[in-house]
């Protein structure tokens, strides 16, 4: 490699070199000075865990705090809430050239926000976890005020959200208590009506009824028995009577209790006048009671006869105390099978009637075992909601509030003119690589020699003239004049008049989506 040619010509077209390091330097320098400034100021909050312990009293907000921030933050980044925070703050109000429209501001203010979060568990490990909030403005008072105002809409945001999802939860279940009551009471109603249409068929009572049943039947049988015993001695009696005529001496057993006890007191009285005479008390006594119950006993067979007719004969009363007897005790047979048909009736029902009322009460237990939870439920949703009311839950406060930055973050002037003119290097010495590349002109008794494979006796380089070398160097010095001043105008021109350089390269940005912008926001410059 010839380097002393190539050094050669480097220096002869040096001029590229040093216009586009001019015109980067120039293009540079002309950023540095018309780019405004760009403050960043910077709160940052942290999240506290709830201030009683979770085994003492539970909040009911379990949404993850992570995941509350995530929603605070599309929230604050609506498109409504960022209208209003630009027209709170006139952020857009002093901007030259024409106004921006509300998509333009929306994407404006979402790329100069950010909210970040840091901390949490992290390997299984539990961190603090930290929220940055920055905004990034033309002024240092604007960017710090904003940033506030984006951290107080942040705690406003968690406060409202824990107290409605703690309120939603309280009224859920004190609605679920009165529904649960309401129905409580329905069902108890049911269950005491139907007991009150079934009260002779309930289970309760089966054992009872059934003893009824039986004692029914016991009696029943003694009826029966009576029965055929009467119907034989009204058969024995009336068999007598039309065999002899009479009745002979009547039997204890066919007398009213009032005759056989006269007839008992007669005898008595006979035995002792054996031994008494009729002065004596107990005689006097005794004939006082025979003669009371001489009067009941007519009376007996007078009411047993008609009006006007004859007293009735002892066979006729035996006869027809008999009768009445039989239509006595017929009379409580009659009711004894009632009686037992209706308790048979109610004995069919009482199993039916259990499976009915065991549905109904399991259903009313099922129903109060739900009313008991959400009883409980509600109580532990109050106690949640005091807890949020009182911000003694999971909650957000401010370890930093945002200040009014001191020195600009952006642009950073002094890189943007290295940049510049490194960039404006870097492409001439790319130039004249290019057009050496690009060159295939013989320039050297060595190309001859390689193309033409000849061996020339000399070379003769060209020689300009003087008029053509002034014209090449009042060539190079216009353009050196129009990169050193006419670029750098143009760029004020356009930035004053047109649309701010910074917003014009970030739709040059947004017009290229293969070009990654991190975090969604506007390169710093």
């Amino acid at each position: 490699m010839d380097l002393r040619f190539y050094f050669t010509l480097f220096l002869r077209r040096i001029h590229y070199v040093i216009l586009l390091t001019v015109l980067g330097a120039g293009i540079g320098v002309t950023l540095a000075l018309i780019l405004p400034p760009r403050y960043v100021a910077e709160a940052r909050l942290v999240v506290e865990s709830q201030q009683i312990p979770d085994e003492l009293a539970a909040s009911t907000v379990r949404t993850d705090m992570i995941e509350q921030l995530q929603i605070i933050r599309q929230r604050i980044l609506a498109r409504n809430t960022l209208l209003d925070m630009a027209d709170q703050f006139n952020i857009y109000a002093a901007a030259e050239g024409e106004a921006l429209a509300p998509d333009e501001i929306v994407t404006d203010m979402r790329s100069r926000i950010r909210i970040d979060t840091s901390g949490g568990l992290r390997r299984n490990q539990p961190e603090a976890t930290l929220v940055d909030v920055s905004f990034s403005a033309e002024s240092a008072a604007l960017s710090a005020d904003v940033a506030n105002q984006i951290v107080t809409l942040i705690l406003q945001e968690n406060v409202q959200m824990r107290t409605t999802v703690s309120g939603q939860t309280l009224d859920f279940f004190t609605r679920e208590v009165e529904r649960l009551d309401r129905e409580l009471a329905e069902r108890s109603a049911r269950i005491v009506t139907f007991q009150e249409d079934n009260r002779d068929s309930l289970p309760e009572s089966l054992d009872f009824r059934r003893n009824q049943l039986l004692s029914a039947q016991e009696r029943q049988l003694d009826i029966m028995r009576d029965l055929r015993q009467l119907a034989e001695r009204r058969e024995s009696l009336v068999t007598l009577y039309e065999q002899t005529g009479g009745i002979g001496l009547q039997p204890e057993a066919t007398l009213s209790p009032e005759a056989r006890e006269l007839q008992r007191l007669r005898e008595r009285y006979a035995s002792n006048s054996a031994v008494m005479t009729d002065a004596n008390p107990r005689m006097k006594v005794m004939a006082a009671q025979i003669e009371a119950l001489e009067r009941t006993v007519e009376a007996q067979q007078s009411a047993a006869s008609p009006d006007g007719a004859t007293p009735m004969s002892a066979y006729e009363v035996q006869l027809a105390d008999i009768d009445n007897q039989i239509e006595f005790l017929e009379e409580q047979q009659t009711r004894l099978e009632a009686e037992m048909a209706e308790l048979r009736k109610t004995i069919e029902a009482t199993p039916n009637n259990a499976v009915t009322l065991e549905t109904l009460q399991r259903d009313f237990e099922n129903l109060r075992a739900q009313y008991d939870a959400a009883v409980a439920n509600r109580a532990r949703a109050e106690t949640g909601d005091t807890i949020e009311a009182l911000s003694k839950g999971q909650r957000i406060s401010v370890i930093e509030n945002a200040l009014a930055p001191d020195e600009p973050n952006s642009p950073n002037r002094k890189k943007i003119v290295v940049a510049g003119f490194g960039g404006g290097l870097l492409a001439g010495l790319g130039l004249l690589l290019l057009l050496e590349l690009l060159n295939s002109s013989v320039r050297r008794s060595e190309d001859i020699i390689e193309g033409l494979d000849i061996k020339p006796i000399a070379t003769l380089s060209y020689m300009r003239t003087q008029s053509e070398i002034m014209r090449r160097r009042a060539l190079i010095a216009g353009v050196f004049v129009i990169a050193a001043a006419g670029i750098p105008a143009g760029l004020w021109v356009v930035h004053t008049y047109y649309k701010p350089v910074d917003l014009l390269m970030q739709d040059v940005l947004d017009r290229l989506p293969d070009i990654p912008v991190l975090n969604g926001s506007r390169a710093n410059l």
